[in-house]
């Protein structure tokens, strides 16, 4: 059986193929393939640029054709690796044996026992995958997050002024405008995405368990420690992990996947809030010509697009969570267990861009009810009382706290008639019974 969007185990490469496609250019098997290639390349141009004595006749206009290796790296490449991969059942060692082949076919032969010298597979995988994260983070997350932030911006701008009755607890609270409530998720968002920025793309590179024991004792005049650093944090742009083990800790990835899972929560708390206007006809959506809502009730357009998002970011969260909760962890100076499950890096991923464009799709489908805001914010007026005690407060009332409850907690609906009726009894000056009589449900709206 071909593999197809059909017949696919995962729905992120079925079902929801199109929306995750650009996702394999960094944690496709491929992927990781050519990012091992393209880190064994550098640090081989790097080892002659030392240069190592061996090395020193090296021609670097060559470095043109060894990066070409991985610029123009195929899927045809990809499967050879693989093939050499079948005997050796050693992924990285494939890798290096297929670099030597393209050495011998550029008559480089005298030169490829430095391809991967003195380093340890982990050397690859713990600064390919960081520049895969870092490629994905810039390439393809971003622009989804940026795409949800600007609507939730342009939303927020354009609703600044529409008063709506809050809910606390899920009883009528002080009114809000929806514009500022839009705004608290923006302000969350920005907040979450400067702390993503300052967690470093860390990547371990020091040998077998992270001394660079071979390096040193072939030579042991170089500085290979400022080598290391300088490759990764300058060749590759990640941060050099030293010291480590065998291999990278993974702490910073560990808060750089906590960082993405926060952000995550915001969009479903979002999702829900949004899902709930919607059910309280805040809301309408924009309904689509030949769409079905409900395969029973004709009537229905439900908010499929706020669910959508809330269950592939729940997906995401909860193996962000285990990335983030497992790879720190490691027994002595090694075990196997980090390699399995860095290989699903992808899923969460792939998970969270299908939520942000289910939750941008959701916004771009509403359609302002503002008839329903002033609705509701009229039949609640006992909102008001807040204001009322507060300026009674202010004025020295006795016990306005108390006597505003005595007016509010009871079965009788509370009109704006009541409320004035009930201003007309205060002992007070005309002055702030003007005041108090020009406080409604839709200009107590705060700042």
């Amino acid at each position: 059986m071909s593999l197809s969007t059909l017949n696919a185990i995962s729905p992120i490469d079925g079902r929801y193929r199109s929306k995750t496609e650009p996702l394999a250019l960094y944690f496709s098997e491929e992927a990781l393939i050519k990012y091992r290639v393209l880190v064994e390349i550098e640090y081989f141009i790097d080892l002659c640029e030392i240069p190592l004595p061996q090395l020193s006749g090296f021609d670097a206009n060559q470095f043109k054709n060894l990066r070409a290796i991985y610029n123009n790296f195929s899927t045809e490449d990809a499967l050879a690796i693989k093939d050499i991969e079948s005997v050796t059942n050693h992924d990285v060692k494939a890798v290096e044996y297929f670099i030597k082949e393209q050495f011998d076919k550029l008559n480089l032969s005298e030169y490829k026992e430095f391809i991967h010298f003195g380093l340890t597979s982990q050397d690859i995988n713990n600064t390919a995958v960081p520049l895969s994260i870092k490629d994905a983070l810039n390439n393809s997350y971003v622009p989804e997050y940026k795409s949800v932030l600007e609507c939730l911006k342009e939303l927020a701008l354009e609703w600044k002024d529409i008063p709506m009755l809050a809910r606390t607890h899920g009883q009528p609270a002080s009114p809000t405008r929806l514009g500022k409530e839009l705004n608290v998720f923006v302000i969350r968002l920005e907040a979450q995405f400067k702390v993503l920025n300052t967690i470093p793309n860390a990547a371990k590179f020091g040998g077998a368990t992270g001394n660079f024991n071979a390096h040193h004792v072939a030579y042991p005049d170089i500085d290979w420690k400022a080598f290391g650093a300088r490759f990764v944090n300058e060749k590759l742009g990640l941060h050099h992990s030293f010291p480590t083990t065998q291999i990278e800790h993974y702490d910073h990835m560990a808060a750089l996947f906590d960082c993405l899972k926060r952000i995550n929560t915001i969009i479903i708390d979002l999702d829900r809030d949004m899902w709930t206007y919607v059910s309280m006809e805040y809301f309408k959506q924009k309904i689509k010509k030949g769409e079905v809502g409900s395969s029973a009730m004709p009537h229905k357009v439900n908010p499929i697009d706020f669910e959508n998002s809330e269950g592939n970011l729940g997906i995401a969260n909860a193996i962000f969570e285990h990335l983030s909760a497992k790879l720190p962890l490691s027994r002595l100076q090694r075990d196997l267990t980090d390699s399995t499950v860095l290989r699903n890096i992808g899923v969460p991923f792939g998970h969270t861009i299908i939520g942000f464009k289910s939750t941008l799709k959701g916004l771009h489908k509403l359609l302002l009810n503002e008839a329903k805001f002033a609705e509701d914010l009229e039949q609640n007026w006992a909102v008001v009382a807040e204001a009322i005690q507060t300026i009674l407060r202010r004025e020295s009332y006795p016990n306005p706290y108390e006597v505003l409850k005595g007016l509010t907690r009871t079965n009788t609906a509370i009109t704006q008639q009541s409320i004035s009726n009930f201003i007309d009894t205060l002992e007070v000056s005309d002055a702030i019974k003007t005041e108090l009589k020009a406080i409604t449900p839709s200009n107590y709206t705060g700042i």
